[in-house]
């Protein structure tokens, strides 16, 4: 699949937001809203899950791309980072980022 589908806006089916491309040079694969995805890769950008389920955001965490969301696909379990979209025309809200952190269990 190409890199121009991949950045493709979409509207959120969790939050219903219309969510644009990246502007920054990386693809976008989450609702910078809701910090919500939807259950598409077995491997990243192989769009060859059948579950399709909503990935939820459940944790932050700092890995070797920087800043990423760990989310979990609420049908299956399948956990996935994405990175932290910054730096372009609808960063990630920053303030779910914050409140994930919080509430992160030790």
């Amino acid at each position: 699949m190409g890199s121009r589908k991949e950045n493709a806006s979409f509207v959120c089916e969790v939050c219903g937001e219309e969510v644009l491309p990246l502007t920054n040079g990386s693809f976008r694969n989450h609702c910078p809203f809701c910090l919500s995805s939807k259950h598409l890769d077995i491997v990243p950008g192989d769009r060859l899950s059948e579950c399709q389920g909503v990935m939820k955001a459940v944790d932050v965490i700092q890995g070797k791309k920087g800043l990423q969301l760990v989310h979990e696909c609420q049908v299956c379990g399948h956990r996935q980072n994405n990175k932290v979209a910054e730096n372009t025309i609808q960063p990630d809200n920053f303030d779910l980022i914050l409140e994930i952190m919080r509430n992160k269990q030790f």
